[in-house]
Order: C-alpha cells, then structure tokens, then sequence
C-alpha cells in the first residue's frame, strides 16, 4: 500500500476509535461537568478547526 495512504488510514482510525471510546464513556453522564470535559471541548475545538479549513473562517 502507499506510505501515504497508510499512515491517512491510521491516523483516520486512531481518531474514530479516540471520538468513539469517548462517546462510549460519555453516554452516562449526560450534560453534568465531569472529567471528559477537556476531551470534550479538544473534539469540538479540532471540529471547527477542520471546518474553517475546509469552508473558510465565519464572518
């Protein structure tokens, strides 16, 4: 396989599998502070950093 297409499907799996084991950790808990918050708020941060890349900054 291609070195590059390799190291994007491992990387691609790494974050599916970090996004997934954090919804499964965070299905209990609801909207109540707890210690995934951090996690939570780095997901949402590289969210909207993937979504100005791709669509350009708000106005």
């Amino acid at each position: 396989m291609n070195p590059r297409i390799d190291k994007l499907v491992r990387r691609t799996t790494v974050v599916a599998t970090v996004t997934a084991a954090y919804f499964f950790l965070t299905a209990d808990y609801g909207p109540e502070p707890n210690v995934l918050d951090p996690i939570k708020k780095t997901i949402l941060s590289a969210e909207r950093s993937v979504k100005e890349f791709i669509f350009g900054p708000e106005k």
